[in-house]
């Protein structure tokens, strides 16, 4: 069998938490709208082609 070295663990140097918790904030708020966009789509078609 082959062998295996040792596992290495690198840490990143300079995280941005500030713009990781923006970027999530702006992903949850966008899935939301889009959902609602959609969920109001829906309806409007239900409304006017039936």
């Amino acid at each position: 069998m082959a062998e295996h070295g040792t596992l290495e663990y690198a840490t990143a140097e300079g995280n941005d938490y500030e713009e990781h918790a923006r970027t999530y904030a702006l992903f949850t708020n966008l899935t939301k709208w889009g959902t609602i966009a959609v969920a109001l789509l829906m309806v409007f078609m239900w409304f006017f082609l039936l």
